[in-house]
C-alpha cells in the first residue's frame, strides 16, 4: 500500500514516513498542497495523510481539490489543532478521519488500515480467500492453517490483489505501490515477485492470473 504524507514540517514528515515504512508501507512526502495536487494527478496512492497548516494553500484546500476532481482517495487529517470547528470543517471538506498531534504510530496505522478497508468495502481486518488468510493488523499470513512466509513486496502485492478481487490490478499500479519516488522497480521485477507468490500459493490451489496487457487478478473465492 502506498501512502502520501502532505506535511511541511520535514522532521515530523520524515519521522512518520520512517515509522510507516517499518510497517511495510511505501511512503512519499509532499511539502505543500500544490505539490500534493500534482502528485495525485500523475501517481496512484491508497491514502493521504494531510496536515492542515500548510504554506500558501492549506490542507482543506487540497482536500476540497481532491473531492472536486472526483477523487475518492481516503484522506486522514493529522493536525496540531484540537478545535471542534476545525474538525467539522475538515470532515465537511471531504476528509474521512481526523487525528490531533501528538499522535501515536499504532493508532495512525490502525486508522490507515480502517480507511483503506472502507475504501475497498471490506469489513474485516483479516483478508480471507479460501484457504488463505492475511491479517493486516499483525501482518501475518497463513495457508491451509500453516504460517506463510512472505517478503514485504510479496505481502504488498498479495494484499492489493486480495483487496481488489475479483477485479484486475494493473502492473503499473503494483509498480507504483512498491516503488514510490525513491526506489526503481521495473515491471519485470513485479513478474518475478508474482512468480514466487504463485509457488507459495500453489498448495492452496490459489491462482494469480495474468491478464495480458493489463495486470493480475485473483478470482473470487470458491466458498
Amino acid at each position: 500500500m502506498r501512502i502520501l504524507i502532505v506535511e511541511d514540517d520535514l522532521l515530523m514528515a520524515q519521522g512518520l514516513k520512517q515509522g510507516l515504512q517499518q510497517l511495510g508501507y511505501t511512503v512519499d512526502v509532499a511539502g505543500s498542497a500544490e505539490e500534493a495536487g500534482v502528485c495525485v494527478q500523475g501517481e496512484s496512492f491508497d491514502i493521504a495523510l494531510i496536515d492542515l497548516a500548510l504554506p500558501k494553500a492549506d490542507g482543506l484546500h487540497f482536500i476540497r481539490h481532491l473531492r472536486a476532481s472526483g477523487s475518492h482517495l481516503p484522506a486522514l487529517i493529522l493536525t496540531a489543532s484540537d478545535s471542534m470547528d476545525d474538525t467539522v470543517r475538515g470532515l465537511d471538506a471531504g476528509a474521512d478521519d481526523y487525528m490531533t498531534k501528538p499522535y501515536r504510530l499504532p493508532e495512525v496505522a490502525a486508522r490507515i488500515r480502517a480507511l483503506i478497508r472502507r475504501s475497498h468495502a471490506l469489513a474485516d481486518a483479516c483478508l480471507r480467500h479460501d484457504a488463505l488468510a492475511l491479517d493486516t493488523r499483525t501482518r501475518t499470513a497463513s495457508l491451509n492453517g500453516v504460517a506463510l512466509e512472505l517478503t514485504n513486496r510479496e505481502w504488498a502485492i498479495l494484499e492489493m490483489l486480495l483487496m481488489a478481487s475479483p477485479a484486475v490490478v494493473s502492473k503499473d499500479k503494483l509498480v507504483q505501490a512498491l516503488a514510490g519516488w525513491e526506489k526503481d522497480i521495473t515491471p519485470n521485477a513485479i513478474e518475478v515477485h508474482v512468480s514466487r507468490l504463485r509457488q507459495k500459493l500453489a498448495p492452496g490451489a490459489i491462482a494469480i492470473r495474468t491478464i495480458r496487457g493489463i495486470g493480475y487478478r485473483i478470482d473470487a473465492p470458491q466458498n
